[in-house]
């Protein structure tokens, strides 16, 4: 008697909008927050401002803040539609990257996708992984910095922005991705569980397929694992650094991407990162020296606070501290004679 063939269906969620409804959606965003800013500001004025003045006034910068991210998401996804050159020189530079990487004798993703193919739930989540994480723990992410860390969110913000533009910029010229190489034996994963979120985009061989260089899902995943990592005090937060290797394994065994995919966008970042590090250090460096003093220690009780503006106004005047120390070193010398 024949074995039934055990198999499950994962479906994957479409989340993912087309440019154009995440261009709307970044236009209705950065509109409520500019509403918002204005009614915080309005209310702010009052001596006891209301409750929703205070509302929109906390509210504002976050609406903000979603609207660049979701731009970039429209961006993102324009990108592809942009990629010059079609399917064939898209064919021609993924035939050439996979030629470099056996010259560099890099390990072949065939071998990462055939540990796969033989399971259909572990193929099913990775596609799963690969539709929805790489979106998902960025906007995680940004969220948990803008509401427990907002000082650093400026900062990792701007490297989300720089490193998507770069990575937007070299997918201008198209990158087919593995999947479409069937003639080496790659297989669509996702095309073959009915999980593809091109099929469900409605896109066909053009488009956003053909963006598989550099892999933007790497470049997010390493930007998500450096944010936690130098923003969190917890002694978890090395965990976060499955996030990344995760990724890598599933944008290579689903077909979607190259390693050479992957080490471009990871080093994008460090670029990015690193040029982040050089500016910021030479704005401090440029700063005169009172603009460097964050914080002074300031005494509540009152004589305490007196006695320490005292003590801070005559550390402020260096020559008249040393004309009251001659003062009161004359005037002891004329009690003893």
């Amino acid at each position: 008697m024949a074995q039934k063939r055990f198999s499950v269906s994962v479906d994957v969620p479409n989340l993912m909008l087309s440019w154009q409804e995440a261009a709307l959606l970044a236009i209705g965003l950065g509109a409520a927050a500019v509403l918002l800013a204005v009614a915080g500001h309005a209310t702010g004025r009052a001596r006891h401002a209301p409750r929703a003045g205070r509302w929109a006034a906390r509210t504002g910068p976050f609406a903000r803040e979603a609207g660049i991210v979701v731009a970039l998401y429209a961006l993102w996804q324009l990108a592809g539609n942009l990629s010059s050159g079609g399917y064939r020189g898209a064919i021609a530079h993924a035939w050439w990257v996979w030629h470099a990487e056996r010259t560099l004798r890099l390990p072949s993703e065939l071998t990462v996708q055939r540990l796969l193919l033989p399971h259909a739930l572990l193929s099913q989540v990775a596609n799963l992984y690969y539709a929805t994480m790489h979106f998902g723990m960025l906007i995680a992410m940004l969220v948990w910095l803008f509401v427990r860390h907002r000082d650093g969110y400026p900062a990792v913000r701007n490297a989300v922005a720089a490193s998507t533009a770069i990575c937007l910029l070299i997918s201008l010229v198209p990158v087919a991705p593995p999947r479409m190489l069937t003639s080496l034996g790659f297989v669509d994963l996702a095309a073959r569980y009915g999980q593809s979120v091109y099929v469900a985009l409605g896109s066909t061989a053009g488009a956003d397929q053909l963006s598989a260089m550099p892999s933007v899902h790497v470049a997010w995943a390493v930007l998500v694992a450096w944010a936690v990592i130098t923003h969190s005090t917890s002694r978890w937060r090395w965990l976060i650094l499955l996030h990344p290797a995760i990724t890598v394994f599933v944008v290579v065994a689903t077909g979607n991407h190259f390693w050479a995919d992957g080490l471009v966008a990871a080093s994008v970042v460090a670029l990015v990162l690193g040029a982040q590090a050089l500016v910021i250090r030479a704005a401090h460096r440029s700063l005169p020296v009172p603009a460097l003093r964050q914080r002074h220690y300031e005494p509540q009780d009152g004589e305490h606070a007196g006695q320490h503006r005292g003590d801070q106004a005559r550390g402020n005047r260096p020559g008249d501290e040393i004309r009251d120390e001659q003062h009161r070193h004359q005037h002891c010398a004329g009690h003893r004679g």
